[in-house]
């Protein structure tokens, strides 16, 4: 596979209409306080748009990072979004904080639309210092909903902790930042304009991310699928950040029909939506694909084009047998053919992708959740492929999980092998066996209540090593820690473990990406070799576990819940 090496200090591409000097203005220092709630989570600083939208909180935390970046005076950035409720207001305040703070350039996508993986290749093509992501992801939108923030660094990834604890420390003791009073930038036409020293540049979002497609994945072989009549796909942008991107790859460079795709335009509120591509969420879609005469092959993605859900025919691929696949056929695939350096997955995610490791001789690296703890390792030529099981893989293409790289795997996949999406699964699951695996989330739950069902389960569980409960033995009680083996720091607390001796396993870990409560996630595992047993239902397959959970969390009765929010 191609290196994927940064090009420091490459020109911006030149764009095609106007060049302006905007008139000379200083930036002024405002006088602000400390606010106590911006530690960045695992990706970035999630909130309420109302507490965004209070006096000086987007300023103090953008005004925070380029402190704890040592000014911005001199650096390039990108800047982008989701197109959520905000995102306007948003990129305007950095613009006018990014120049004051003498920015020498800011790359700036057309109406703000850049989908993250976009934006952490435009960081590494051009060599910039790093950039803003404004999104919540899979996150609700709307003047009710929610707005984020996250800082990508030089390597196109997220900050990492190091980082994100700098910010935190700086914004409990920033007491003025520094701005320009300048008109709203233009952001519909691409443009070049200078302000002060800060030179920006409006450019189109789409372009150089979809060339990085077409070096990857062979389109031609693509496009004979999508022409042949027998078959047929649809692609749900949850009118999210990936409309745009996936009208450009495949109605325009690919040849599908507009039909294939729904809700492909961007909304602030998301057509009044939930863009997370799950089961529960992407129903229209599910309805499709699991309704009479469904097309071969369905996808989605959410809010900021980093997610992924992968469906059949009336069949449901779980991110984590989808990572393990998309490892056990990557030589077929142009831009993996000369095979994979590593492999890696976040501590929650399914063990199928370690049985993909053993067979091809390759590492198999386990972190913990958060993109973040991926980029040292593809840094370090570690590593090739990696995903989560919350709908998140890619590759070192770039450093962040890309839906749409997911979705032209899978369709370059199908192009090769001519068979049902089904078909690839199941016969995957016989040469490799099956991990059975699911994921429970109880959502907006009283932050107390989770506090108790987590700190009870770390108490008992080191008590039941050793016993039988039921038909598993418990061999492994913890709290999963993690030794980055390329910089040496230990990341602890990431998630509560406990591991039987026939490689089951039951995960509880509090969520970060929430804004309201908490959110608890209980994963379940159960590896099974026997062909006569693959074919089971999941929950049925996995009911030992989700029982034996209940009885050592309580979470339904301490929450009072009948069921999870969501089942995955």
């Amino acid at each position: 596979m191609r290196e994927q090496t940064p090009h420091p200090k490459r020109v911006f591409p030149t764009p095609k209409t106007f060049y302006r000097i905007a008139a000379t203005m200083k930036p002024q220092t405002i006088p602000t306080r400390p606010f106590t709630d911006q530690r960045p989570g695992t990706s970035g600083l999630r909130k309420k748009v109302t507490v965004f939208q209070q006096p000086h909180y987007l300023e103090n935390f953008v005004q925070s990072t380029f402190n704890a970046l040592g000014g911005i005076r001199g650096k390039r950035l990108v800047l982008g979004g989701d197109g959520r409720f905000f995102n306007q207001q948003a990129l305007q305040t950095i613009i006018r904080l990014a120049v004051a703070g003498g920015a020498a350039g800011l790359l700036i996508a057309r109406n703000g639309i850049l989908s993250t993986p976009a934006a952490s290749h435009l960081i590494r093509k051009y060599g910039l210092d790093g950039g803003f992501i404004l999104s919540a992801s899979h996150n609700p939108g709307g003047p009710a909903g929610d707005f984020g923030i996250k800082f990508n660094i030089a390597n196109g990834g997220p900050a990492p902790e190091k980082l994100t604890e700098a910010i935190y420390a700086e914004s409990l003791k920033i007491s003025a930042f520094q701005i320009v009073d300048i008109a709203a930038v233009d952001l519909e036409r691409l443009s070049l304009s200078r302000i002060l020293e800060t030179e920006i540049r409006i450019i189109d979002p789409v372009a150089d991310y979809a060339d990085l497609m077409a070096e990857l994945f062979d389109f031609d072989l693509i496009a004979g699928l999508i022409a042949d009549s027998d078959f047929r796909f649809l692609y749900d942008a949850m009118h999210a950040v990936t409309g745009p991107y996936a009208e450009e790859i495949f109605c325009r460079r690919l040849g599908a029909a507009p039909d294939t795709l729904l809700n492909c335009t961007p909304k602030e509120d998301f057509g009044g939506g939930h863009p997370d591509p799950n089961l529960k969420y992407a129903r229209r879609l599910v309805d499709i694909m699991f309704g009479p005469a469904p097309p071969a092959f369905g996808a989605a993605s959410d809010g900021d084009g980093d997610r992924n859900m992968i469906l059949g025919a009336g069949f449901f691929v779980t991110p984590s047998d989808s990572l393990a696949v998309i490892a056990a056929n990557a030589h077929l695939v142009k831009g993996y053919r000369k095979g994979l350096k590593g492999v890696a997955r976040s501590m929650p995610t399914s063990q199928a992708i370690d049985r993909v490791a053993a067979r091809l001789g390759i590492d198999c690296y386990e972190t913990p959740t958060g993109w973040k703890f991926f980029g040292n390792l593809f840094d370090a030529g570690r590593l090739s492929i990696c995903g989560e099981e919350s709908f998140g893989t890619s590759s070192d293409h770039v450093r962040e999980k890309d839906g749409l790289w997911a979705v032209l795997f899978w369709l370059n996949l199908l192009a090769v092998k001519k068979l049902p999406v089904a078909e690839i699964v199941t016969r995957h699951w016989r040469d490799y066996g099956r991990n059975f695996y699911s994921r429970h989330d109880y959502e907006e739950i009283d932050s107390t209540i989770a506090d108790r069902i987590m700190e009870e389960l770390a108490q008992r569980g080191p008590g039941l090593i050793g016993r039988r409960c039921g038909r598993l033995q418990l061999t492994v009680a913890d709290d999963f820690s993690y030794r980055d083996p390329i910089d040496g720091s230990l990341s602890c607390n990431q998630g509560l473990r406990l591991l039987f001796a026939d490689q089951s396993r039951i995960i509880l870990r509090r969520s970060g990406t929430g804004t309201s409560g908490a959110t608890l996630r209980l994963y379940f595992e159960k590896p099974e070799n026997d062909p006569a047993a693959m074919m089971s239902e999941t929950q049925t397959a996995l009911a030992e576990l989700i029982d034996l959970a209940e009885e050592l969390t309580r979470l339904k009765e301490l929450t009072g819940r009948r069921e999870p929010t969501v089942i995955t």
